[in-house]
C-alpha cells in the first residue's frame, strides 16, 4: 500500500511527538529534582491537584495506565504526600488525595513549572501555540475514533489467552 501526503506529514507528527516527550520527560526530571521529585510524580500530584480521584481515573486522564499511577501513588504515599480514603461511589477503588505536605510540594512544583513555562513560551508566537493545543486535539480526537481500541480505556479482545512464562509469552487457543 501507497503512502499518502498526509500520512507522511502525520507519521513525522507522531516522530516529533515522541521526541517532545523525551525531551519534556527528561526536563521535568530536572526541574523536579530540587523537589526530590520526577516527571511521573509530577503528573499524578498535579492530577490530584483537585479533588480526591482514583488511580484509574488519574490514568484515563492522563493517558497512562492504572499499575504505572498505582506505584507512583504508592511511592508519593510512602513519602506523605498523598493519602488514600474511602470512596462512597466505589467500595475497593480508593480515593488519592494531596495531604497538606503534598500540597506544599506541588504549589513548589507549580512555582518551577510557571518560571520555566515563562522563560520558553517567551520564545514562541502565541498564535503557534495554539494553533498547535488545537492540532494535537484534533489528532487525539481523530484517534479516540478510529477503529483502533484505546489501550487505556477498552482492551482488544484476543482470540486465545495469553499466558506468560518466564521470558516468552505463549498463546493457546480458546476452543
Amino acid at each position: 500500500m501507497k503512502r499518502t501526503t498526509s500520512s507522511l506529514a502525520f507519521t513525522e507528527v507522531i516522530l516529533e511527538i515522541f521526541r517532545l516527550n523525551g525531551r519534556l520527560l527528561s526536563t521535568g526530571d530536572a526541574l523536579m529534582r530540587p523537589l526530590g521529585q520526577t516527571s511521573a510524580r509530577w503528573q499524578v500530584l498535579g492530577a490530584l491537584d483537585e479533588d480526591g480521584q482514583t488511580v484509574a481515573d488519574i490514568g484515563r486522564r492522563m493517558g497512562l495506565t492504572r499499575q504505572s499511577v498505582q506505584r507512583t501513588a504508592d511511592l508519593l504515599e510512602a513519602d506523605g504526600l498523598v493519602s488514600y480514603a474511602d470512596n462512597p461511589a466505589h467500595q475497593r477503588a480508593k480515593l488519592a488525595m494531596l495531604t497538606p505536605r503534598g500540597r506544599a510540594t506541588l504549589d513548589a512544583i507549580t512555582t518551577r513549572q510557571i518560571e520555566w513555562a515563562n522563560r520558553i513560551a517567551s520564545r514562541l508566537p502565541e498564535n503557534d501555540l495554539q494553533h498547535a493545543i488545537n492540532t494535537l486535539q484534533q489528532v487525539r480526537q481523530a484517534l479516540d475514533a478510529s477503529e483502533m481500541p484505546h489501550p487505556m480505556t477498552k482492551r482488544a479482545q484476543l482470540s486465545g489467552t495469553v499466558h506468560r512464562t518466564s521470558r516468552r509469552t505463549k498463546r493457546r487457543s480458546s476452543s
